[in-house]
């Protein structure tokens, strides 16, 4: 038998609440903007990185606030593997989330575009093109994400 003691002061961090959310948010935003005062050029891993989890952040919450997913569901950034042309079975993505919400298309193309060039960024040699391209990419995906959110009454400050 397996017995579950609750210790004061510490919360179950499988559970990620809306506020838990924005806070993420605002931090992967805060390095983002932080590495852009710094010229993308020299901060791809930062771009890469903040700009793929940022959007994942984003989408959970925006599911949440919609009520299309549970709280504490995770949406994991590499469910974001661009189908192929020839693929017969459905992307990743559908599989593991099988959801309709407003926008799906247009937000689901912008993580893909972030995801198609993450690994580069992180790992690989990037150029600015790419770069710029992804942050774009987020950027357009932020203010997607965001005006939805303000529909359904929620901000992040």
């Amino acid at each position: 038998m397996v017995y579950i003691i609750p210790v004061r002061g510490i919360k179950n961090t499988a559970m990620t609440s809306v506020q838990d959310h924005k806070n993420k948010i605002r931090e992967h935003l805060d390095e983002i903007k932080d590495a852009i005062d710094q010229g993308i050029e020299n901060k791809p891993v930062t771009i890469g990185f903040h700009c793929s989890a940022c959007s994942v952040q984003l989408l959970e919450l925006y599911l949440h606030i919609l009520n299309k997913i549970p709280v504490g569901k995770l949406v994991k950034h590499d469910w974001f593997k661009r189908p192929k042309e020839t693929q017969k079975i459905e992307p990743l993505i559908e599989r593991k989330l099988p959801v309709e919400f407003p926008l799906k298309t247009e937000i689901y193309e912008l993580i893909y575009r972030i995801e198609d060039k993450r690994n580069t960024l992180m790992y690989g040699k990037s150029d600015k093109a790419q770069i710029k391209e992804v942050y774009l990419s987020f950027a357009r995906l932020k203010e997607l994400i965001m005006q939805e959110l303000k529909k359904a009454g929620e901000e992040i400050e």
